[in-house]
């Protein structure tokens, strides 16, 4: 599942997301959702999250 659709979204799960500072590599980082900072039911990018690790970004596949 990707991360566009706010509906997908639960805290606890487990995610990858894209952080800022990664966005012009892609590179991915795993963890679990804390929060679901967007509010709209859905993103082009991915919904914004934060982990528990306290990391934002935006969630570019369901585990």
């Amino acid at each position: 599942m990707d991360g566009i659709n706010r509906a997908n979204v639960k805290a606890g799960l487990q995610v990858l997301i894209v952080l800022k500072k990664d966005q012009h590599s892609g590179k991915l980082t795993e963890g679990i959702v804390k929060d679901i900072l967007t509010k709209s039911p859905t993103h082009p990018h991915g919904i914004k999250v934060r982990l528990e690790s306290g990391e934002i970004g935006r969630v570019k596949k369901i585990m």
